[in-house]
């Protein structure tokens, strides 16, 4: 396993964790505390599991386990994947602040700020899966298929 790959799957993790700790801070707050909570810690909780975490961990498999780019690919670019990594890490990070700040504070600009992180979400994704796509191809399986193998 590479270290682009390492640092996708490790951070994942990373966002599992947060996601986790934040769903048991849920718990405490509804069942124990009785002070219920905020829709903007439900996105939060939502967003660095599903984005963070799930989204991040296929991303990183994708690249490990996808065949390598065909010299002829002109769309795969480590840098492209190191920029959707640090797009991804940074933007799902402060989504994950700015929800969590806005729902114990008066932040007049929470809105905003976690609109641009989500902008910056989705950019990443797209240019991940943009450089990826010439990777996505059969290796093997379409022989098999045209002898009639079906999967």
């Amino acid at each position: 396993m590479f270290s682009t790959v390492r640092y996708f799957v490790k951070t994942s993790i990373i966002f599992l964790i947060v996601g986790i700790l934040t769903g048991f801070y849920m718990l405490i707050a509804q069942n124990i505390l009785k002070t219920g909570f905020t829709q903007d810690i439900i996105s939060a909780h939502t967003h660095i599991i599903l984005v963070g975490s799930i989204i991040m961990m296929i991303m990183g498999v994708a690249l490990w386990f996808f065949p390598r780019a065909e010299k002829t690919d002109k769309r795969y670019n480590p840098n492209i994947i190191w920029t959707s990594y640090w797009m991804m890490t940074i933007a799902t990070s402060l989504r994950y602040i700015f929800q969590i700040a806005a729902s114990f504070t008066e932040f007049e600009s929470s809105g905003l700020m976690i609109t641009f992180a989500s902008f910056f979400q989705a950019l990443g994704v797209i240019l991940f899966f943009y450089s990826m796509w010439g990777r996505i191809r059969p290796i093997g399986s379409h022989i098999r298929e045209a002898k009639g193998e079906e999967f």
